[in-house]
């Protein structure tokens, strides 16, 4: 399997992740939207990312797309959405809450790539105040998991990028019951083998230890 993107991307980084959590073997293929694009369309007509080719050369594209048929790999007792009952409504509230905060912060890192005199400081106050929002929902909502699912994955990978974009609304201490799931879970050996950047995840494990 060959898995297309850059752990600069929370949705590349959470399937990278998933992948070495589930022992799955596959080759990074770390492709810029931005400097490869023409590369990336060759896999992906839209230019997005994450691309997982299979080893049969099936393409499948979008995070949630690929997370579906990991899911249906591993089989029941390995998956990382539950697959039923109250327990996979919750696992999928949460992914959801923290991809849309993960899309607020991207659609803000992309409006700081425009000309200065081009960007509106009203939008990126609107993602702001939808980041928080959601941050917010998952903190006050945030129980321990005897074992990492989605939720886990997908909240942590979300909030190392916030914090790399807009490191403000994620301060440490403000969101103690995240910083203390995120360092746990940047302290797994699947995480470490998809790093974010330099730094971003050693300051999220020391958050932790504070909080």
């Amino acid at each position: 399997m060959k898995l297309i993107g850059r752990y600069d991307s929370p949705f590349v980084r959470r399937v990278g992740i998933s992948l070495h959590l589930l022992g799955v073997p596959f080759e990074q293929l770390p492709l810029s939207v931005f400097s490869d694009a023409a590369e990336v369309r060759k896999f992906s007509p839209l230019g997005r990312v994450p691309v997982l080719v299979l080893a049969d050369g099936e393409v499948l594209v979008d995070s949630a797309a690929i997370l579906d048929h990991l899911d249906e790999v591993a089989g029941p007792g390995r998956r990382l959405i539950p697959a039923e009952g109250s327990a996979r409504r919750r696992v999928l509230r949460t992914v959801v809450t923290a991809t849309g905060a993960a899309d607020k912060a991207i659609a803000i890192s992309y409006e700081r790539r425009r000309p200065a005199a081009q960007q509106s400081a009203d939008w990126v106050d609107r993602c702001r105040v939808q980041i928080e929002a959601a941050l917010g929902e998952l903190e006050a909502g945030w129980s321990t998991a005897t074992k990492t699912t989605q939720a886990e994955i997908t909240t942590a990978t979300m909030l190392a990028y916030v914090r790399r974009v807009e490191p403000a609304i994620a301060a440490e201490g403000r969101y103690p019951r995240l910083d203390r799931m995120a360092a746990d879970c940047e302290r797994l050996e699947a995480f470490r083998a998809c790093p974010l950047a330099d730094g971003i995840s050693a300051r999220i494990v020391d958050a932790g230890k504070r909080a």
